[in-house]
């Protein structure tokens, strides 16, 4: 069974810089793309950042610059490094492949940043 588990998320002041974590069983990691999605309360998830297994990243324009995808083929693990954080990035924070593989949803992290 793939399963997705996230962690690293907490509450930190705007401006200020977290790490989150994706670790994932399964055949999952083979996938070529992998990407951090988020869902923020009343809004649909976004795809926010995703990778290649060949390391070739890409971002939405509101994280571009801030955020930093990264991967580990080797330990089937992923991270996100973001900084400067804003409120508007306070979200329930997931990772899947790109494009996402239903079912395969981790409980998430989440992610507030107070202003």
């Amino acid at each position: 069974q793939v399963q997705m588990v996230e962690s690293g998320g907490g509450l930190v002041q705007a401006g200020g810089s977290l790490r989150i974590s994706c670790a994932a069983s399964g055949s999952i990691f083979r996938r070529d793309v992998m990407g951090w999605y988020r869902q923020a309360p009343g809004k649909q998830r976004e795809l926010v950042a995703s990778i290649t297994r060949g390391f070739i990243t890409g971002y939405v324009n509101s994280v571009k610059g801030r955020f930093t995808i990264s991967r580990d083929n080797a330990e089937n693990t992923m991270y996100l490094q973001m900084n400067n954080l804003k409120p508007e990035d306070t979200a329930v924070y997931y990772c899947n492949a790109s494009p996402a593989i239903g079912g395969s949803w981790g409980p998430g992290t989440q992610v507030t940043v107070s202003s």
